[in-house]
């Protein structure tokens, strides 16, 4: 759980990023092509270490994929300054992740959501919470959360934007592509994009070219391989 004391001290822990400042591969309005790659490919890829735990999930059915370069903020217990000035930094298309101090206090609501919505952000996801989801979800805005709860956080604590956070056990870096959906939030590091798309699009080639009858006989030669090395009998 973060430090208040850190947020009180801007001048030790950098200045805001302002539109157009950073700019990841393909900059924050660009998903790079990983708006057409599954989480569960990525997980396949990437492994666990990349992937956030189940409690960061979609607060609405059936919420769209999500790829975007991540937009990081940190916010400590029961304050949401950060993410409230997030919504006027972050670029078009970028994601914004958000390491939260607490699940007591409500990180955003329907406005913010709605003004996040309006300058082109594809979603917040969150390891902590928000409130007013019958707005979020009728406006149709992407928000991976824990949860929701009435009450909203304070605006007190100055933090840098874009720094390293941690969100569902997944070290997030500014600039890493986050992917989300009904599946699952992977984190793609900025350093693998390329060579991690090439990977997903090739796997992907080649599950498509392969029959059910096809998958079948070799799950059932590889399964009872395994069954037979350790001694099951039928």
């Amino acid at each position: 759980m973060n430090n208040v004391s850190e947020f009180e001290k801007p001048e030790e822990s950098g200045e805001f990023r302002e539109p157009g400042e950073f700019r990841g591969s393909g900059g924050f309005g660009e998903s790079g092509g990983f708006g057409g790659v599954s989480p569960t490919t990525l997980a396949d890829l990437l492994g666990r270490g990349q992937v956030m735990d189940i409690g960061v999930r979609p607060l609405w059915p059936s919420v769209p994929r999500v790829a975007g370069p991540a937009f990081t903020v940190r916010c400590p217990p029961g304050d949401n300054l950060m993410l409230h000035a997030a919504i006027h930094r972050a670029e078009p298309g970028a994601v914004i992740v958000v390491e939260s101090g607490d699940v007591d206090y409500a990180l955003a609501g329907g406005n913010v959501c709605a003004v996040a919505q309006r300058r082109g952000i594809a979603a917040f996801v969150t390891d902590g919470v928000i409130r007013d989801l019958a707005e979020v979800r009728e406006m149709g805005f992407p928000v991976f959360a824990r949860g929701v709860i009435p009450i909203p956080g304070t605006k007190k604590a100055v933090g840098p934007l874009n720094g390293p956070v941690r969100c569902g056990g997944v070290d997030v870096n500014a600039g890493d592509i986050v992917v989300a959906d009904e599946e699952g939030i992977v984190v793609v590091p900025r350093a693998r994009h390329e060579q991690v798309l090439l990977d997903a699009r090739a796997k992907a080639a080649k599950e498509a070219g392969e029959s059910l009858d096809a998958w079948e006989a070799a799950h059932r030669a590889r399964i009872d391989g395994i069954l037979r090395d350790n001694g099951f009998e039928d």
